[in-house]
């Protein structure tokens, strides 16, 4: 997808306790936040459609579907931050 169809994707996403935070960059890379580590997780993102696929650094992967503004990710709840 282009940066155009994944516009609405891009920005911060945080469970409603604010420990886990996903900063979803435009040059398809995230950062996850949990709790005071500050770059917990890093890596690569591709979305199809409403469908995210994520591939850390390490070489984890890991899956989520974004459904009316809400990311579901591996049994979390994420919101995107205004």
């Amino acid at each position: 997808m282009t940066i155009e169809e994944t516009r609405e994707y891009i920005g911060m996403w945080v469970t409603k306790d604010g420990n886990i935070r996903h900063e979803l960059l435009p040059n398809n890379r995230y950062n996850e936040a949990r709790g005071n580590r500050k770059s917990a997780y890093q890596g690569d993102y591709c979305i199809t459609g409403n469908h995210i696929e994520y591939k850390d650094d390490t070489g984890f992967t890991a899956d989520g579907e974004f459904k009316n503004g809400i990311l579901y990710h591996a049994g979390m709840i994420l919101y995107k931050e205004k």
